[in-house]
């Protein structure tokens, strides 16, 4: 990655997820995120922020135990509640539809 704010885009079936994220969250360069680099990014951003993880789950409106799963990389995490965490971090998201997906 030349640049750590340039956005990382992955597909995601006909759409796509685009990402601005440090490039050490992919080592292997591939443009697919998995479920534990998703918690390490979330776990990182909260300690930045000098968060708890209670802190952290309070603020999002999620439990504990959810946090401390999504943080360690659960694959079956809720979609809902992980966005609730990462707009609890101020982190942003932006997903879409590959060219001609039927605008």
């Amino acid at each position: 990655f030349s640049h750590p704010g340039k956005p990382i885009t992955f597909p995601i079936g006909k759409y796509s997820l685009e990402l601005r994220v440090k490039p050490h969250y992919f080592p292997d360069r591939e443009r697919k995120m998995t479920p534990k680099q998703i918690g390490t990014l979330i776990r990182d951003t909260r300690k930045l922020q000098g968060l708890r993880q209670d802190e952290l789950a309070a603020a999002s409106g999620v439990g504990l135990r959810f946090l401390v799963e999504l943080e360690g990389g659960k694959a079956t995490a809720q979609l809902g509640k992980t966005l609730a965490v990462l707009a609890a971090l101020g982190c942003a998201i932006d997903i879409t539809p590959p060219d001609g997906g039927g605008q």
